[in-house]
């Protein structure tokens, strides 16, 4: 054994420890940011891989730096540049709709306007995205489907790609058959069919809040009331709050978003969303829950969901690949349990059928392995950006902003100090070519003024930290 590894090792990898630290306060490494391999800093010290790992240990400990599986170690974010969290939100029970649905629409309008900086989206971009290849497995699927796609399929959907949802359902421990599965147009699309399926216009549906202004939207299309819940930027939504609508209120269905809620980005931990379940049989209430972001998480494994702890079929369990691979192909799916009868006539009353040639096109991206291979590098993509835009916050916004800290997805909940009022610096954003989604729009209830959400699935480069800053220099003025 090396005579470092010895007596000395300890002092060495602090000395190594020591001079990377120095190097990230120094911002010459900055928040996402690949460190020196493990062989380079033996070859560059002269230590052992005991000594070298150490070093990356101690800087782990406090909390600088961070391993990513199959990939190495990377700058995290220096303690004293990250925002404070958001508190837990606290919505009254009065509601009403219509308060920002011309707002809602002025959004999707700047969605696609050239030059704009698509804060507002909550999808990857498309340099994000493998578009040529699947563009070849589009190819590959008018081949191969009968009638080169252009006939219906089955009400269900395209069974080898409810094979491939049922083998990754796996991942997070839930035991599903493809007959389990129908496909849907979309996560969306799914929500509403489960919605329909489970209540009546005129029903009350729990749900987080804040909470994507896209399932708000479908609520007022369906004449459903809405309540808000309580919920914590980390965890998720309150428990407590949760039971009490269920047991006091004349609540039908809930919607949770379980991992990586849009837009507080927070992931209930494994045993609230066991405990969600056991609430949602205890009072015998359909529980809706939008997995749409599960498969973007910045851990070492994915989240489990409602789905994994659901043994009675209280639990409609949807997703899509509309936030990791192909947002227009419009593929989406429900395992709704026992509401499965109930659900599949809805489709066919709405749609007969999918469309074949997509779903097909991601079944052959699934079962090739290239999905997974794909998600590594988003997530990769993903985990960095979320860090540089805490950092480009604690930099340019105005002192006191807080702001989420996600642990998947692509979005960030952005709270300004009070006094600021995100739907004017909205306004003046867009003469700056800069669009977000203001936090009012996540609401039906007069709150989150001075919030907004950040969709961080961009490029990273020069430009967006600059928009970021400008965005930061406007609200401060």
């Amino acid at each position: 054994m090396k005579k470092e590894d010895t007596g000395k090792s300890k002092f060495v990898y602090l000395r190594i420890a020591g001079i990377i630290e120095q190097h990230i306060l120094d911002n010459t490494w900055r928040t996402g940011d690949k460190l020196p391999s493990l062989r380079t800093i033996c070859s560059d010290y002269g230590v052992s891989q005991n000594t070298a790992l150490s070093a990356y240990y101690h800087l782990e400990s406090k909390m600088l730096i961070e391993t990513r599986p199959q990939s190495g170690y990377y700058v995290r974010f220096a303690g004293t540049k990250t925002p404070q969290l958001p508190g837990i939100s606290s919505p009254s029970t009065i509601a009403s709709f219509g308060m920002s649905d011309r707002l809602v629409s002025k959004v999707y309008d700047n969605l696609g306007e050239g030059g704009h900086l698509p804060l507002a989206l909550a999808t990857p971009a498309n340099e994000l995205l493998p578009i040529a290849k699947l563009n070849k497995g589009l190819l590959l699927a008018t081949r191969e489907l009968q009638g080169s796609g252009v006939a219906y399929d089955k009400a269900e959907g395209n069974e080898r790609l409810r094979r491939q949802i049922a083998r990754r359902a796996f991942a997070m421990e839930c035991s599903l058959s493809h007959h389990d599965i129908i496909t849907t147009s979309g996560c969306l699309n799914a929500l509403s069919y489960c919605l329909m399926s489970v209540t009546e216009k005129g029903d009350t549906v729990a749900m987080e809040s804040p909470v994507s202004f896209g399932m708000l939207q479908l609520a007022e299309a369906l004449g459903l009331k809405v309540l808000e819940l309580p919920t914590d930027p980390g965890s998720g939504v309150d428990l407590n709050a949760f039971e009490g609508a269920l047991k006091n209120e004349k609540v039908k269905a809930s919607l949770l978003i379980s991992n990586f809620n849009n837009p507080l980005g927070s992931c209930m931990p494994d045993e609230n969303k066991r405990a969600a379940v056991q609430l949602a049989e205890k009072y015998n209430i359909p529980l809706v829950e939008n997995d749409i972001s599960g498969d973007v998480y910045f851990e070492q494994h994915r989240p489990k969901s409602c789905k994994t702890y659901d043994r009675s079929g209280i639990v409609l369990w949807c997703g899509s690949v509309s936030k990791t691979l192909a947002p227009g192909y419009r593929v989406g799916w429900v395992a709704p349990g026992k509401f499965k009868e109930t659900i599949l006539k809805m489709k066919l009353y709405h749609s007969i059928s999918g469309t074949s040639i997509t779903q097909e096109t991601i079944a052959g991206f699934l079962e090739s392995g290239r999905y997974e291979s794909h998600l590594r590098k988003l997530r990769h993509t993903l985990h960095g950006n979320m860090l540089r835009y805490s950092g480009a916050i604690a930099d340019y916004f105005p002192e006191g902003t807080k702001a989420s800290r996600p642990q998947g997805g692509s979005v960030l909940w952005v709270e300004l100090p009070a006094h600021i009022d995100t739907v004017d610096l909205y306004e003046k954003a867009l003469t700056r070519n800069i669009s977000f989604a203001p936090g009012k729009i996540f609401t039906l209830q007069n709150q989150y003024q001075s919030c907004m959400r950040l969709n961080y699935g961009l490029l990273w480069n020069e430009q967006t930290e600059a928009q970021l800053k400008a965005l930061g220099e406007l609200a401060k003025q």
